[in-house]
């Protein structure tokens, strides 16, 4: 068992691991945030009015599916964790980068929401 007092932070590789996969859930949330604008942009309902986001299936998916991609990656990061803590490895990194996925998560659906 693990002293909780004695928080391994310095693991390097497990660092580098960390920061590939938080790297790896924000490029799949661009690319779906693109897609999404694409496909709401292009709709048939959309093409004379003034903003892309003219009815409400535009707004949700251009909302949700970005948003539930950094909620199922910090929520991965997050299983990450429970996994390295029971092996007794660095996890407050994976803590971390669970936390900064959904603090993302938070701050897009806001600027989404508030569109």
């Amino acid at each position: 068992m693990v002293d909780d007092v004695e928080k391994r932070w310095h693991d390097p590789q497990m660092f580098r691991q960390a920061v590939k996969y938080v790297v790896a859930v924000l490029v799949v949330t661009a690319v779906a945030a693109g897609l999404a604008v694409v496909w709401a942009s292009s709709r048939q309902a959309c093409l004379g009015a003034e903003s892309m986001l003219c009815d409400t299936p535009s707004r949700l998916v251009v909302g949700m599916i970005p948003g539930g991609i950094l909620l199922l990656g910090g929520l991965g990061a997050f299983a990450i964790t429970v996994r390295e803590w029971r092996a007794g490895r660095a996890w407050p990194i994976w803590q971390g980068a669970g936390w900064f996925l959904l603090v993302l998560m938070v701050v897009y659906l806001s600027v989404a929401g508030g569109v």
